[in-house]
């Protein structure tokens, strides 16, 4: 009797530990860390994974999946701490995947996803989530960016939207002398400087890297941009009276939507904002010195997967499902972003979505930020701390960009 005993008390045991997910068992909870995308609880990105988890929990009876949205503030840093104290989550929707993948923590999308969900990735996107030729990073919203002007302001002013620098400067000189209050918003603040350097870096016809993909912040094409910058735009009192270096984006979104701001580099997102606040409002490709810019910047954030708990299947089965073209094109519609995948954005170009037309035109010649390169996470540290002092009253560009330069390299050398 005792052998039958301890026979059926590992047999309970056995049955438990496959109730709580236990290895080979289809019957698990799956954990997610995700960003929020909404700009209100009415709109958080909880309520768009709560319903996809319980379309999904519906298919996949004895797979759970128990889903964490924290701002964008907070949610990096957050399954950074989780990585770093061995509980990482079996998936993380965040900014960046690079360091992880390096560090062998990270499934490709190879393992998980199957043949048509993996190819159906927009081919830039993936490309851009690779390391060493192999794809860990899976795109999961994307977006370009492009110019802002507030169509009454200028049409007061008797203004068109600008497509070289020294119309922009006029433009905003002009809505100045009308009294308004910031005709150019150039948010350098903390919060995402690493975006609007980057719009301005393409605009002037450099960029983060050079065509071989080596850091080439210090560039005279960059240098040049941001001496004129400081000098042409900040230096003219064109950018309000915040200094950029303590303006957030969401501060100078808030600001376009009050009709405060004249001109600012935006992404789908505020399309949305304005719209609610009734402010009128066009959108053109971000200016270069003679024309516009060669390219403007795309963004992409990412999805990923850790090996630390085993749920390879699982996770695969629930990636595929986040990915049909069906939930694409959902969260893309519910917070204004572009799809990353090809069945998507095919759908999207139809008129219903005509909205997005020009960010999703602008989405193929676009540039990302360097994000399979591991250092680039200190890398956008360092311009978010530092290149707001470029452009201020005892700036130096030069000296500023050359200091991120040598960063850069010490970084990417360490690697």
């Amino acid at each position: 009797m005792t052998g039958l005993t301890a026979a059926v008390a590992a047999l309970g045991m056995a049955a438990t530990l496959a109730a709580c997910g236990g290895p080979g068992s289809d019957d698990v909870t799956l954990k997610l860390v995700a960003a929020d995308y909404g700009d209100s609880p009415a709109n958080s990105s909880q309520k768009y994974w709560d319903k996809l988890s319980a379309a999904f929990e519906k298919k996949n009876p004895g797979i759970k999946v128990d889903v964490s949205v924290y701002s964008w503030n907070d949610v990096d840093a957050k399954v950074k701490k989780m990585v770093a104290d061995g509980h990482a989550p079996d998936m993380a929707q965040i900014g960046a995947y690079s360091d992880y993948a390096a560090s062998g923590k990270l499934y490709s999308a190879n393992d998980l996803l199957s043949i048509p969900v993996q190819s159906d990735f927009l081919p830039q996107l993936a490309a851009a989530g690779e390391v060493s030729r192999v794809q860990y990073g899976m795109p999961f919203a994307s977006s370009t960016r492009l110019l802002f002007y507030n169509k009454t302001l200028f049409d007061k002013a008797g203004l068109t939207p600008p497509q070289t620098w020294a119309q922009l400067q006029a433009d905003a000189k002009a809505l100045k002398a009308r009294g308004v209050k910031i005709p150019y918003a150039l948010p350098l603040g903390r919060e995402e400087a690493q975006a609007e350097t980057m719009m301005w870096m393409l605009s002037g016809g450099s960029g983060y890297t050079d065509d071989v993909g080596t850091y080439s912040i210090d560039s005279p094409q960059n240098v040049r941009t941001f001496e004129w910058l400081k000098d042409d735009l900040v230096g003219q009192g064109l950018t309000g009276p915040t200094p950029p270096a303590k303006l957030d984006r969401a501060q100078a979104f808030a600001a376009f939507t009050r009709g405060d701001v004249g001109m600012l580099n935006g992404h789908p997102t505020l399309m949305q904002m304005a719209a609610k606040k009734g402010v009128r409002f066009g959108t053109v490709p971000m200016p270069g010195i003679h024309g516009r810019a060669r390219s403007t910047m795309g963004v992409a954030d990412w999805m990923m997967a850790f090996r630390q708990n085993g749920h390879k299947d699982q996770v695969g089965k629930f990636l595929d499902f986040v990915y049909s073209e069906k939930n694409v094109l959902d969260f893309s519609r519910e917070y204004d972003l572009l799809p990353v995948t090809n069945s998507a954005s095919d759908t999207m170009a139809d008129r219903r979505d005509q909205k997005l037309s020009q960010f999703l035109g602008e989405l193929p010649n676009s540039q990302l930020y360097p994000v399979g390169k591991m250092s680039w996470a200190q890398v956008s540290a360092g311009v978010k701390r530092e290149i707001g002092s470029a452009v201020g009253p005892n700036g130096n560009p030069g000296a500023t960009l050359g200091r991120l330069q040598r960063s850069a390299d010490a970084a990417e050398n360490a690697e």
